[in-house]
């Protein structure tokens, strides 16, 4: 079930039909693909462009991410083309499409909206290069080779856990009174972290052990556009005065984010209210210290180092004219092909185990002691 379930929310987000690995756009496209993928295997030269296409800097792994590329691959011998599509989704068409006319052989996408980016993507693989979607799918498009990401259903899981795990540490019985956010609707992994937090949670809405209050449960009234901060505390300001008036209680509330969690936090300090638990992810700065004075409660552990090593491994691996590792080829299903994906092991983190979780990030690591 659970593959499937990811299957479909990423077919949600990409309003598309789930028609199976099967289907592809055209005769046309498919022989593209292939041709892209046999000029791949063969190999290429070592000093290649290698063309990095990153969102807006929303948060702080985005910006982390673009040091590491651009210095793991000048050490790796490659010419980086590391850019930041901060005007938009246009910006970063354009920006791909400047990759191609460079003559990059791998054209790494973290993608503000990955069903906008089709005719760019199609023209990548016209010329040669091949595609990796990097943290967030690319969907709507057979013009994709590869998927590396930390295992985004399981982030969600992890933060449903960890949001009843740390309201039954402050009040062993329930009922509890909770809230849920998700991240921006056009991001295809908030969807994605949205169902594998419910998978959890669902099942204790239905039998009364969570209220939420406000009746707010689905994705679409729990999005928060942008990732932006300010878009949640205005939301969670509404939320506190509609249904949490007089002797309502806040238990906790579902944040896929840092940035959105801290938002959620001010609102909450700024009513007067006590602090309910709230979720996490991506391990800011700023929530590590607030998880460590006992304020955010949790977070997730994505090691972007990690994640931009495994993707610079596979850009090495196909500069050799090798396969890049792949440890799941059934479950990234794009809505037209099912993308073979590197995935990564997120590990949550409370104040118990932070310590042990960062014990060898040079910048989180001191603040856990």
């Amino acid at each position: 079930m659970r593959h499937l379930t990811k299957a479909l929310a990423v077919t949600a987000v990409a309003g598309l039909a789930l028609t199976g690995c099967g289907r592809s756009d055209s005769d046309t496209t498919a022989a593209t693909a292939s041709a892209g993928s046999s000029a791949a295997a063969g190999g290429f030269a070592a000093d290649s462009v290698i063309g990095i296409s990153l969102p807006q800097k929303t948060s702080e792994n985005w910006v982390l991410a673009e040091q590491l590329f651009k210095d793991g691959l000048a050490s790796a011998g490659f010419k980086g083309d590391v850019q930041f599509a901060n005007g938009g989704v246009s910006e970063q068409q354009n920006q791909i499409q400047a990759m191609v006319t460079k003559g990059a052989k791998v054209i790494v996408v973290g993608a503000i909206d990955g069903s906008q980016l089709g005719t760019q993507l199609k023209a990548a693989k016209e010329s040669g290069a091949t595609i990796i979607a990097y943290d967030r799918l690319l969907t709507n498009t057979a013009d994709v080779d590869y998927y590396v990401a930390f295992d985004n259903f399981k982030v969600g899981e992890l933060q449903g856990q960890a949001l009843l795990e740390g309201m039954a540490k402050k009040k062993p019985n329930g009922p509890y009174n909770i809230e849920l956010f998700a991240g921006s609707p056009d991001d295809n992994n908030a969807k994605v972290f949205f169902d594998g937090a419910m998978s959890v949670l669902q099942p204790k809405i239905d039998d009364g052990t969570l209220k939420v209050v406000s009746g707010q449960t689905s994705f679409e009234q729990a999005v928060t556009q942008g990732w932006k901060a300010e878009n949640a505390q205005k939301r969670m300001d509404t939320l506190l005065a509609a249904s949490y008036s007089g002797s309502t209680e806040l238990d906790g509330v579902l944040s896929p984010n840092d940035t959105l969690a801290r938002a959620i936090l001010t609102s909450v300090n700024q009513a007067g209210k006590p602090v309910p638990v709230v979720t996490g992810q991506d391990s800011e700065v700023e929530s590590v210290k607030s998880i460590m004075e006992g304020i955010q409660y949790s977070t997730i552990n994505k090691d972007t180092r990690e994640l931009v090593k495994e993707t610079i491994a596979m850009v090495t691996a196909l500069q050799k004219g090798e396969k890049p590792t792949v440890n799941d080829d059934k479950t990234y299903n794009n809505g037209v092909k099912v993308v073979p994906a590197n995935l990564l092991a997120p590990v949550i983190v409370t104040k118990d185990n932070a310590a042990e979780a960062y014990a060898n990030d040079p910048t989180l690591g001191p603040l856990t002691k």
